[in-house]
């Protein structure tokens, strides 16, 4: 059997990386916020972009909004978070009160 070198053309190879460092970032949030106390963030996406994660879907209670934002905050390598997460609840938009 005969092995021949790899040529590339004059050019290196690209090397993909398994896991990239923003796919890293939003695994650690979404594990946080899913093991974070207060906000209920099944129907909360996360998305990365450089060190900036952006949350976006809905929570049952707009208390669940700050404590989402504030979850994702504490995570390590998150410098700015921008915060989509809207509530369920028509009565929030409306200013009405809640029945009990």
């Amino acid at each position: 059997m005969v092995f021949k070198h790899q040529h590339f053309h004059e050019e290196l190879p690209e090397i993909e990386t398994e896991f990239p460092p923003q796919a890293t970032l939003e695994g650690a949030v979404s594990d946080a916020l899913a093991s974070a106390g207060g906000v209920d963030a099944s129907d909360v996406t996360v998305t990365v972009k450089g060190s900036e994660v952006t949350l976006a879907g809905m929570v049952q209670v707009p208390e669940e909004i700050g404590r989402a934002e504030e979850v994702a905050r504490g995570v390590p390598g998150v410098m700015d978070v921008r915060n989509l997460i809207r509530p369920t609840s028509p009565s929030f938009f409306n200013n009405e009160p809640r029945p009990l």
